[in-house]
């Protein structure tokens, strides 16, 4: 595909970020910044950067129409450009953004072309970034495998996926089981609930501060100074150094007392990091995995309780709950944008000329949905693992696995608590936040028959007499020593039938306590698609 005509175009020797909205010479804004101007004349002591001027017609990926509909913004820019479109990002910076699947693969794949390391970044260089960007949490260099190439990628990547590797996976499942419980339990007597704020935000951190060895109390700090960075709030530096400070915290303590958490386990690697480093690859570790994954749980679940061929398959069997996990991967995938790449020399691609030293942005979300490779964006997807959610090459995302184990597993779990769970509104009620890299859904309010807590379940359990539970209890040898059951009644009174639910019933119609079982997964499935 090359580039429309219709829009802006480097070739010819013009650059499509250059603007052509420079003030006439007589203009006081020339006067302003010219060599006799106060500003000149105290070219000694110059001022920190500020940012480039704005480029007027350059899609903005901070301005309004990113903000109200990225995936409409993307179709416009592949539209005008082609696979790769010039845009602009916070302060005026100028990016390439890759809309192009084929075009994605190719950056992320050839690493000697377009380099990880953003020391290479031309604004960087040429004095355009501001000090307080809100580029720089994301994209300023770091000790980490984010921005290394060739060995030394190689080297920490190493010690971070080693160290996942030791993650017992069965027992991960246990945690997200666990949490999600602790989660339902405090909306569950209530018979209503809002899944993003109160599940879909909360589990991921759970379970990543887990991982990394943090204590729990930990988990709800960290949600609200993540989405700081992601959003690139104005609060971004402050949360920035919030995350960092904490986790260099855990690190020390787990020097001195080690334990079986990814902290731990990074340390003792045999690529003998620094403490800097752990820190910082731990940071990546907890933001990337966050937000990626707190978005995949709320969008897998608005499938769930929306779309009605994702129930029709799954009651026909057709559809599992991770095959809906990978439907969404295609077509709401958790980032929509992720930075970044630096071209390492002049080289073209899909049709555009890029110099050395420009930011490149992988749009993960236009290449899903790249015309080129689904050219019928409604055809099924089952089975098919080649999106691009979790990108791809040397810096494919080495968590993935546990993305999909929370999302799948949490999900799962609320709805065998929660079997009637149902969407509280209409669905075009639904509203959406963009930020310049993802798109996460605001709120998803939902109904349901008010359940108790586990917690009190499990308490009323370990409360019953030994006796409830089939087993002789107080006074049980007495009684039978007299020739007759409880109470004074023969033993044969006493039997217990078996309810349609698989309770156990007295002979009087009374249940008994301790008798009933948990239903079966089948059952629970089978009376939420009831209450449909």
């Amino acid at each position: 595909m090359t580039a429309s005509s219709s829009g802006p175009s480097p070739r010819g020797g013009s650059s499509p970020f250059e603007s052509t909205a420079a003030p006439p010479p007589e203009c006081p804004a020339h006067a302003a910044h010219g060599p006799n101007s106060a500003e000149g004349q105290a070219a000694s002591e110059p001022a920190p950067p500020k940012g480039r001027r704005p480029v007027d017609g350059l899609a903005d990926l901070f301005g309004t129409e990113n903000e109200r509909d990225p995936m409409g913004l993307y179709e416009r820019l592949r539209a005008e450009h082609g696979p790769v479109a010039p845009v602009q990002l916070d302060g005026g910076l100028h990016a390439w953004l890759l809309l192009g699947y084929r075009e994605n693969l190719e950056v992320t794949r050839t690493p000697s072309r377009f380099s990880r390391d953003s020391r290479r970044w031309r604004d960087l260089k040429e004095g355009n970034v501001a000090q307080d960007s809100r580029l720089l949490p994301v994209v300023a260099w770091q000790p980490t495998c984010m921005f290394a190439d060739g060995a030394d990628h190689e080297r920490l990547r190493g010690a971070v996926t080693e160290s996942m590797g030791r993650i017992d996976r069965r027992g991960i499942r246990r945690h997200i089981m666990r949490f999600t419980h602790q989660l339902v339990d405090e909306f569950s007597t209530r018979g209503k609930a809002e899944l993003v704020g109160q599940f879909a935000e909360h589990l991921p951190m759970m379970v990543l501060t887990h991982m990394i060895g943090m204590p729990e109390d930990y988990s709800d700090r960290m949600v609200q100074a993540s989405r700081d960075l992601i959003k690139g709030s104005e609060n971004a530096v402050e949360s920035n150094d919030f995350v960092t400070g904490t986790i260099r915290q855990v690190v020390r303590r787990k020097k001195q007392e080690p334990g079986r958490d990814l902290a731990s386990w990074m340390l003792e690697h045999r690529s003998e990091l620094s403490e800097d480093e752990v820190v910082q690859h731990l940071r990546v570790v907890l933001l990337t995995g966050y937000e990626t994954t707190a978005n995949l749980v709320a969008n897998t679940l608005r499938m769930v309780l929306t779309d009605r061929r994702f129930r029709a398959s799954l009651a026909g069997g057709h559809m599992t709950l991770p095959d809906a996990v990978e439907h969404v991967l295609w077509n709401e995938p958790p980032l929509t944008v992720v930075p970044a790449r630096w071209a390492t020399g002049d080289t073209e691609l899909g049709g555009q000329q890029i110099r050395e030293g420009e930011m490149l942005l992988l749009g993960l979300g236009a290449g899903n949905v790249d015309p080129a490779i689904r050219p019928d964006i409604d055809a099924p997807m089952l089975g098919n693992r080649s999106h691009l959610a979790f990108s791809s090459g040397p810096h494919e995302c080495p968590g993935q696995e546990f993305g999909r184990a929370i999302t799948d597993t949490g999900i799962d779990t609320l709805l065998m608590r929660l079997p009637d769970l149902h969407l509280a509104v209409a669905e075009d009620e639904l509203d959406w936040r963009a930020s310049w890299v993802s798109r996460h859904l605001v709120a998803l309010p939902v109904a349901f028959t008010p359940r108790r807590r586990k917690s009190d379940e499990d308490a009323e359990l370990l409360a019953e007499p030994l006796g409830g539970a089939g087993l002789p209890g107080p006074g049980a040898a007495a009684a039978t020593a007299n020739g007759g059951g409880t109470e004074g009644r023969p033993a044969s009174a006493t039997a217990t039938a078996t309810a349609p639910d698989g309770g156990a019933v007295a002979p009087d119609g009374a249940r008994v306590p301790g008798q009933t079982r948990r239903p079966s997964l089948w059952q629970v499935v089978s009376e939420w698609f009831r209450s449909r």
